[in-house]
């Protein structure tokens, strides 16, 4: 292996010297990302795929303007009932992710226009979109007080998973992912009447915090801190190292990548995106493959979350399991301590993470075809992605491009990475939540700084910015697309229509697995975990609460805390599989994966994990509860 810190002592009579692409693509970067054409083929043979996709395309059309016309919504009360107290000044208030608001505007339960019984009788749109309401309830002769708010959710029916099924089968037709996100966002905001998709649509979603997050965070900072390292070399550098002191092979690249996303337990996008960054440059040199990387990337991100939960989870889902009646989740600290006893139960995330493992130590047999498949191609020819594959990074970043007598440093990876890990794990401990755009935003600042100062001229470091910006700007595009059809989706209703048609009529023993299909399917069909919780826990817990009663159960706290690990864990099955989740898609970008591709070998190994984990939830409720 050359020395990178050592200047290119070649003929040729180029300005810059290349290293060879770690992603094992063996053309140097251009400026430009050629792409295949993945409608038509020479040979025809994608013609039918084309045709497919088209009749999709107009079936969704034509029945978002149908559903928009013609079918009546059905709203919905969804009740959310919080732990309030009286703060210094005497006034009403609650905790909500660490912040104190006020409790204002109080009416009696059987007042409030958004109970479900005026909301049934209604004629149109209700008049208020949330209000709180209270209750007395007498509890051990003592009569009390609960406040809830109360919201008012509609849907469509079955109607109201349109958008997110035509995006997810165009995903799968076409393998174009940014088409089939627009497609779906299109088709939902036709169901809700918004036929100015630009001003009604789009503007509004880049305006709110998620996208301002996607564009600061995922296009800016991550994007300009992969193109510094490419100019610097740095990342190269970096793999280098590692080969020659720890990675022996494959196999240790994988469990590097195993080790560093049990290590960033904070689970979601933060854990996504630091070890994805981290691990990349080492796993390419080794000749992992994009889809075992971006598996291995996105399986210990949620899922190990949900098992070391000391992290931001807790706290706010604590606020959606509060059931009135129940001692063992009277108060914040109890619900907390519930979450706790939980995680036990959560065998989806701890099969997820074992299953990672696994794969990292060579054992493919619960895998799937298709990582096997990725595995063979990697090991036999080099190619880290399938033919005709699309990643989600463009060249620019899969080459260094460092000027002719600039001398790398393995430092300019590892104390960026440093200050990028201390701050985030910093801020969490001292401000409750890491400050991943700080993060981020130093470890540029000081990659940019360090290069100056060891003399690259400034007109390279804005070149190798540039081509950081380039290199994500089409899967930041593709997150947030996603954030907007994820919030169309909820706006519609999948989530409500989902936890609507449960219901209540289903025996105790299969609550749990029905608890984990139903989440599974809200989280793969909107692309959020977080989101999940929010819509299913307030049915899940007084649902659980009263089977148990009804079944008059021996152990009904060991069966509530099933039914809630089935729930966390559905929903972080669902979020991780959809092909719409903000972790997916960063899975892929950071990795440099194809999205389907990683899509479709995912869902195999994520899905054996999950049925394993129906059955020893169906089973430990059976023996024990």
């Amino acid at each position: 292996m050359s020395d990178p810190s050592q200047p290119d002592q070649s003929e040729e009579s180029a300005e810059e010297q290349h290293f060879e692409p770690i992603a094992g693509i063996e053309e140097a970067a251009t400026g430009t990302v050629e792409q295949p054409d993945v409608t038509v083929a020479s040979s025809g043979h994608l013609q039918p795929s084309k045709y497919l996709a088209v009749f999709v395309l107009v079936f969704g059309l034509a029945a978002s303007l149908y559903v928009g016309s013609k079918v009546d919504v059905h709203w919905i009360e969804q009740r959310t009932t919080y732990n309030t107290y009286l703060n210094d000044d005497g006034q009403l208030a609650y905790t909500f992710k660490g912040s104190e608001a006020l409790i204002e505007d109080i009416v009696p339960y059987a007042e409030s226009p958004l109970r479900q019984e005026a909301l049934s009788a209604l004629e149109g749109k209700p008049e208020l979109e949330s209000q709180w309401v209270v209750e007395t309830e007498t509890e051990n002769g003592v009569e009390v007080e609960r406040y809830a708010m109360l919201e008012a959710k509609f849907h469509f029916g079955f109607w109201s998973l349109l958008p997110a099924v035509i995006a997810i089968a165009l995903c799968l037709v076409t393998k174009e992912a940014m088409t089939a996100l627009l497609s779906g966002v299109v088709v939902g905001a036709f169901m809700l009447g918004r036929f100015d998709i630009t001003d009604a649509v789009l503007l509004p979603s880049l305006g709110s915090s998620s996208a301002a997050g996607i564009i600061l965070l995922y296009l800016w900072l991550l994007g300009g801190l992969m193109g510094i390292w490419s100019r610097t070399g740095a990342a190269q550098a970096f793999a280098e190292f590692m080969t020659n002191h720890f990675v022996q092979g494959p196999r240790s690249a994988k469990f590097v990548s195993w080790l560093m996303g049990v290590i960033f337990f904070q689970g979601g996008t933060v854990s996504v995106v630091l070890v994805g960054t981290i691990v990349k440059p080492v796993a390419d040199l080794e000749k992992v493959s994009h889809e075992e990387l971006a598996y291995i990337v996105d399986s210990t991100a949620s899922p190990i979350a949900s098992v070391l939960a000391f992290n931001a989870w807790p706290i706010y889902v604590q606020a959606f399991i509060f059931v009135p009646g129940v001692a063992f989740l009277a108060t914040e600290a109890d619900r907390i301590s519930f979450f706790f006893s939980s995680v036990p139960f959560s065998f989806y995330g701890i099969l997820a993470v074992a299953g990672t493992l696994s794969l990292s130590l060579g054992v493919t047999r619960f895998a799937g075809p298709g990582i096997r498949k990725a595995n063979e191609r990697a090991r036999t020819t080099g190619e880290l992605d399938a033919p005709g594959a699309l990643p989600m990074n463009a060249k620019e970043l899969q080459v260094s491009r460092v000027p002719q007598g600039y001398k790398t440093h393995v430092l300019e990876f590892i104390v960026p990475i440093v200050l990028l890990i201390g701050t985030a794990i910093g801020t969490f401990v001292y401000l409750g939540s890491p400050q991943v755009n700080w993060a981020f935003g130093i470890a540029l600042l000081v990659s940019v700084l360090v290069a100056l100062v060891k003399g690259m001229r400034l007109g390279d470091v804005i070149e190798g910015i540039g081509d950081g910006l380039k290199g994500v700007v089409f899967g930041s595009v593709i997150l947030v697309l996603a954030v907007t059809i994820g919030g169309i989706s909820r706006e519609i209703g999948a989530g409500t229509y989902m936890v609507d048609l449960l219901g209540d009529k289903i025996p105790y023993i299969a609550l749990p697995v029905a608890l984990q299909i139903l989440t599974m399917i809200i989280a793969f069909s909107t692309g959020t975990s977080w989101g999940t919780y929010a819509i299913a826990l307030p049915l899940a817990l007084p649902l659980a609460w009263t089977v148990a009663q009804a079944h008059d159960l021996a152990n009904p706290q060991l069966f509530m805390s099933v039914c809630f690990a089935t729930v966390l864990n559905g929903s972080v099955y669902g979020d991780q599989c959809s092909p719409i989740s903000d972790t997916t898609i960063l899975s892929s970008m950071t990795t440099g994966c194809d999205l389907m591709d990683h899509v479709k070998t995912q869902i195999i190994p994520a899905s054996y994990a999950a049925a394993l984990a129906a059955i020893l939830w169906t089973a430990t409720v059976a023996i024990f509860a």
